[in-house]
C-alpha cells in the first residue's frame, strides 16, 4: 500500500548535524565511487576507509554487493530496479551524512541521471563524485568475480558494459585512472578530502 506522504511530517530533533559533526571533529561527507565492475571502486574505497580509520575519522563503507544482501535484496538489475537501488542507497547515505559520518559508497551506478538524483538528495557541500575510470578491457581481464565471463556466455543478463551502457561522469569531483597503483589512487582521494577540509595534514 502506498503511503500518504501528505500526512507524514519531517521531525527536527534537538541534536543537529552540526552538533554531531562537532562531536566527530569533522564534517559529514559522501564519497560516491562509480565505475564499471572490476574498475577498483570497492578496493580503493576500502583503502581510503582504512586510512580514515587510522586518522580517527568516523566513516562507513557501503558496498553495492553487500547492500543487495539486505536492503536491496528484492531488486534485480533491470533499469527500473537499478534506479530504485540508487534511490534507497542515497536515502541511507543522506541519513549517515546527517549523523556526521564520512560515507563511502562503491556502486556501479551506471546512469548520469541517477547519480544526479543523489546529488539532489544530499546537501550540495556534502557530495563528492569519484569516478574510477578503468577501461572495459582491463576490467574484463581482472574479472575478480567472473561476472564478465558469465555475461559473455549469456548466463548473466543486463550486465553493465556488455548488455547495457555505462555513462561516464562528465564532471566528476575527481577522476581516478584505475590502471594506476592503489596507493597513488588512495592518496588522491585523501588529498581531495584535505582540500574539502574533511581531514587535515
Amino acid at each position: 500500500m502506498i503511503q500518504d506522504n501528505q500526512n507524514v511530517v519531517w521531525h527536527s530533533h534537538l541534536i543537529t548535524r552540526a552538533l554531531r559533526e562537532k562531536l566527530h571533529g569533522h564534517k559529514g561527507m559522501a564519497l560516491w565511487f562509480t565505475g564499471l565492475s572490476g574498475s577498483g571502486k570497492s578496493t580503493i574505497a576500502g583503502e581510503v576507509e582504512k586510512e580514515l580509520y587510522q586518522m580517527g575519522v568516523s566513516s562507513y563503507l557501503l558496498d553495492g554487493d553487500n547492500l543487495r544482501h539486505g536492503l536491496c535484496q528484492d531488486l534485480s538489475f533491470t533499469n527500473h530496479d537499478r534506479k530504485e537501488n540508487i534511490r534507497r542507497v542515497s536515502e541511507v547515505v543522506r541519513l549517515m551524512v546527517d549523523a556526521g559520518l564520512v560515507v563511502l559508497t562503491a556502486l556501479i551506478s551506471p546512469y548520469r541521471a541517477e547519480r544526479q538524483l543523489v546529488r539532489k538528495v544530499l546537501p550540495i557541500e556534502c557530495f563528492l563524485e569519484v569516478f574510477v575510470d578503468t577501461p572495459l578491457s582491463i576490467c574484463e581481464l581482472r574479472d575478480p568475480k567472473g561476472l564478465y565471463k558469465k555475461a559473455r556466455r549469456g548466463d548473466l543478463q543486463n550486465f553493465t558494459g556488455i548488455h547495457t551502457e555505462y555513462q561516464a561522469p562528465l564532471q566528476p569531483d575527481i577522476r581516478l585512472d584505475g590502471t594506476h597503483k592503489l596507493s597513488s589512487l588512495t592518496h588522491q582521494v585523501l588529498d581531495l578530502l584535505r582540500v574539502c577540509k574533511i581531514i587535515t595534514y
